[in-house]
């Protein structure tokens, strides 16, 4: 990094609907290469940004962060409003930082909390379809809670991890999960060290079967223990989950 550069830390929001996560690719729309594109028009030059999160296609964030080096003279106190006349609409740069030149968006990250949104009916609900995964039988809210809790603590996820994934070490550490219903929304939450890929939206998969009454939470447990992929629940969709916080 040249001395003249600063290295901004922003946190963004996004709708995840219309990109292919935020992870740039060569043949997709993504949050990274809109962000990329749309800063460098900003700061007047090219712009490489860094993610604390790689959200998938159709994943949303309250709260991403990133960290880009600029040799442009934007105040920080200016950025929000300034990125909001180039921004498209369903992204939003909430703060801009001047971070330590060493400070990375992912590798200085402690920890993230990630929400999951889900609700049952009989009928859908087009207002819910982009944001919430819609399950069409009764689910029990405080059994997948309490199932939930199963999680916290340092444990070996294996069973819910998906392929493709880049992390060689499985185990990871879980401070604090939930679940619970409001308005007729249930969401899961969950705080932590770090995540695998698909991590969450598996394990929400699988406490859906604990929610519907087909596995109990013993079972749950075993599967946790088991570290078999093949026996966990199916991987949620992705429109109902969110990056919510990431800690530093």
């Amino acid at each position: 990094m040249e001395k003249s550069q600063r290295n901004i830390k922003l946190t963004i929001a996004y709708d995840g609907t219309n990109y292919h996560g935020f992870q740039r690719q060569t043949n997709a729309v993504t949050i990274q290469q809109i962000l990329e594109e749309k800063l460098g028009k900003l700061f007047g030059h090219q712009i490489k940004v860094a993610g604390a999160g790689r959200t998938d296609a159709g994943v949303h964030a309250y709260g991403q962060v990133v960290n880009f080096y600029t040799t442009g003279s934007i105040p920080v106190e200016k950025i929000p409003l300034a990125a909001r006349g180039i921004m498209p609409p369903d992204i939003v740069v909430l703060k801009a930082e001047l971070a330590e030149p060493r400070f990375h968006a992912r590798i200085s990250a402690k920890g993230k909390t990630y929400i999951y949104r889900l609700y049952y009916d009989k009928l859908s609900n087009p207002f819910h379809r982009y944001y919430a995964w819609h399950v069409y039988h009764p689910i029990d809210v405080e059994a997948m809670h309490q199932a939930a809790q199963i999680v916290v603590g340092t444990h070996d996820f294996s069973a819910f991890r998906a392929a493709g994934g880049v992390a060689k070490n499985p185990v990871r550490t879980i401070l604090e999960a939930s679940c619970l219903s409001k308005n007729g929304i249930v969401e899961f939450s969950f705080t932590g060290t770090g995540f695998l890929y698909h991590m969450v939206r598996n394990l929400v998969g699988t406490l859906v079967n604990v929610g519907a009454g087909k596995i109990c939470a013993q079972r749950f447990a075993e599967i946790l223990a088991s570290c078999d992929r093949h026996q966990a629940g199916a991987t949620a969709p992705p429109q109902g989950l969110y990056l919510k916080d990431v800690y530093y």
